[in-house]
């Protein structure tokens, strides 16, 4: 899924374009969920639900990015030989 760039720089008509471009690719999503048997209703707050987490996280995290890969992390020493249960 592509989604346009914005046009200007005004706020205010950034807000309206962003919507605009939103809705048109949320009446996409919505096709293809209704397609693979979800109802409207309930993709729709499962979408509600799933953008609210996306913005409070970005409010925590404004850019993950910056985070360290995990890859950097020191690593832990396994105990045993991979069981489920060491």
């Amino acid at each position: 899924m592509t989604f346009p760039p914005p046009k200007t720089e005004s706020p205010a008509q950034r807000f309206e374009e962003a919507t605009v471009a939103a809705r048109d690719a949320l009446e996409r999503l919505i096709a293809a969920a209704n397609e693979a048997g979800w109802g409207t209703e309930e993709i729709t707050a499962a979408l509600l639900k799933a953008a609210q987490f996306l913005s409070d996280a970005n409010k925590r995290e404004p850019d993950p990015a910056d985070d360290p890969s995990i890859s950097d992390a020191p690593a832990r020493e396994q105990i045993g030989h991979g069981e489920l249960y060491d």
